[in-house]
């Protein structure tokens, strides 16, 4: 079996914007990710769009990354569920690394990927 030394962690959120809300939803995502370029952890943050439908994508050195994250957007947070409905999110990452982010992203009851394979370069 193949192990991989990946500790990076992933967030896949998608958003039905509210009708009538999307610029207001940009403008919360130039916000979002003003904020999140300041963290040192975070590897990759941006939003991608289909119409009314919203996908962050969100990559994160390792679960300490990942929580320091979503402490820093904490004051800031709500303003999406404001102009949004989040639909689904994923966490993908190692074990080891769910097991930790599991009580802090549980209120979001989130789909857990486990990472096995893989690889990632510096």
């Amino acid at each position: 079996m193949m192990a991989t030394q990946d500790n990076c962690c992933s967030v896949a959120p998608y958003f039905q914007i509210h009708a009538g809300k999307s610029e207001e939803f940009r403008l919360i995502c130039q916000k979002y990710v003003q904020w999140s370029a300041r963290e040192p952890g975070c590897l990759y943050y941006g939003f991608s769009f289909d119409g009314d439908f919203a996908h962050c994508r969100e990559g994160f050195q390792d679960a300490d990354a990942l929580l320091a994250h979503i402490e820093n957007l904490r004051p800031i947070l709500h303003e999406m569920g404001e102009v949004s409905t989040l639909v689904r999110i994923e966490i993908h990452g190692p074990e080891q690394a769910l097991a930790r982010l599991k009580p802090a992203l549980a209120a979001m009851d989130p789909q857990y990927f486990v990472l096995e394979f893989g690889f990632r370069r510096s």
